[in-house]
């Protein structure tokens, strides 16, 4: 007979887990974290970044530098090739050359600009004409400079006078650091726009009223007069070492 008893269902309690992520590690190579991308190589200037806009009151302070090999620019026919372009090249559409100094492997510009991109395209101008100028006098093909040229916008008097200084008595520093001294005591840098700056003491400039001049008048504020409350500049002073002057 059957049972009239049912059998129980079976409950069992199972604890139902959530399922957890297990780290991976990834080896990646790039992206935006410290030390990523194409390794940095001695000497390749300034990082490739767009350029900061800037007002057109502040002058800047440009730097280039030739290819390495290059035999020094200094010499007559280089240094009267490259005063040529910047006669040619010394005002364009918003960009203004003002002073320069010829170095040996480097050019010093300090100049003016309505913005970054009327100073990308003043420089370029510049680099260019220069490149199709040097190479065919040197007897030798390709680029001329090495590397992005440097650019800082002066935003201070102060800083003003120091890129003057700087600038205008490049030679007589490198000079010095040479070991050589080539330069008499007060002597300008015949591979420079010194001969046409009004601010050093006790001396009348060479006039820019000429179209031979390889530069332009200033306009800004900053780089006609503001900088002079700091007091002219002394043909002495070797910028970065201890100036023979006292003068900052």
């Amino acid at each position: 007979m059957p049972s009239s008893s049912r059998t129980a269902p079976r409950t069992v309690s199972k604890l139902r887990r959530r399922p957890q992520q297990l780290p991976l590690a990834l080896h990646t190579w790039g992206g935006r974290r410290p030390g990523a991308g194409r390794p940095k190589k001695p000497g390749s200037g300034p990082p490739h970044r767009s350029r900061a806009s800037f007002a057109s009151r502040y002058p800047v302070h440009v730097g280039l530098r030739v290819e390495a090999g290059l035999p020094s620019l200094r010499r007559t026919p280089s240094r009267r090739v490259l005063e040529a372009c910047l006669r040619e090249g010394k005002e364009r559409d918003g960009f203004r050359l003002v002073h320069y100094s010829i170095q040996h492997h480097h050019l010093h510009f300090i100049v003016e600009a309505s913005g970054a991109r009327s100073l990308s395209s003043g420089v370029k101008a510049l680099c260019i004409r220069i490149a199709r100028r040097l190479n065919p006098l040197l007897e030798r093909k390709g680029r001329v400079f090495a590397e992005r040229y440097f650019a800082r916008v002066l935003k201070t008097p102060k800083e003003v006078r120091a890129c003057l200084r700087y600038v205008l008595l490049n030679g007589q520093k490198h000079e010095s650091q040479r070991g050589v001294g080539h330069f008499p005591q007060g002597a300008l840098d015949a591979c420079s726009s010194a001969r046409f700056f009004d601010g050093f003491r006790g001396r009348v400039p060479q006039s820019l009223d000429d179209n031979d001049a390889p530069v332009t008048q200033a306009r800004t504020y900053l780089l006609r007069k503001a900088w002079r409350v700091h007091g002219l500049i002394s043909r002495a002073d070797i910028p970065g070492l201890c100036s023979r002057s006292g003068a900052p």
